[in-house]
């Protein structure tokens, strides 16, 4: 990827955090009767929230192209390294019902809030995968399936500590979002990037 590629990528990601988590904050938390000034340093504190994990995500986003390319040549063997994606994908999924359940669940509470998070990220991550195996080839659909539900999580990790549901909308929204966009822009900014590459062709015909 070019640098001009990559700065559209990072302001058009950033963009997206940001816008993202103003509205999230806004339809979980009005600041019903509010001055001015506390709505003002409240939408602050949320274009604070979307930039930083817009900038999580895109460093998770990166981390995994480089983790997908030492895969490859670790595991020698495209489908090996897919089975090892898929197991972790399983473990994460689990994990994510396992730990939030085992650290906050109290006694009476439901279960199904538990279930419903790493569920609902994996049925989205699916959808994601074969949009993307649709755009692209077959190849695409496990790293994309992957990226989705188990970079997601473990960016999601710090606030998803602290359980408290505002903080973990309000981050996990601008996060799925971003990294959403990321993956299914990757391919078309290398399309155009191979477009404006110079044929052999072509400059040698122009020599």
């Amino acid at each position: 990827m070019n640098s001009r590629n990559w700065v559209f990528l990072f302001t058009t990601t950033l963009l997206i955090g940001t816008i993202s988590a103003i509205i999230t904050g806004f339809v979980l938390q009005f600041p019903d009767g509010g001055s001015f000034k506390e709505i003002g340093i409240y939408i602050i504190g949320l274009i604070g929230f979307g930039a930083l994990f817009s900038v999580f995500s895109q460093m998770g986003f990166f981390a995994y192209l480089t983790v997908h390319r030492f895969g490859l040549g670790i595991f020698k063997s495209k489908g090996l390294w897919e089975a090892v994606q898929l197991l972790v994908i399983a473990v994460v999924v689990f994990d994510l019902f396992y730990l939030r359940y085992t650290s906050f669940h109290k006694e009476g509470e439901a279960l199904w809030p538990y279930i419903a998070i790493p569920a609902a990220l994996l049925l989205y991550a699916l959808a994601i995968a074969v949009i993307k195996r649709n755009r692209t080839n077959q190849a695409a659909f496990i790293p994309t399936l992957f990226f989705i539900t188990v970079v997601t999580t473990l960016e999601w990790v710090p606030v998803l500590k602290q359980n408290n549901p505002i903080s973990m909308w309000i981050t996990f929204v601008p996060l799925i979002l971003c990294n959403t966009y990321q993956i299914l822009m990757l391919h078309r900014l290398n399309q155009s990037q191979n477009k404006t590459k110079p044929s052999h062709t072509g400059a040698a015909a122009r020599k």
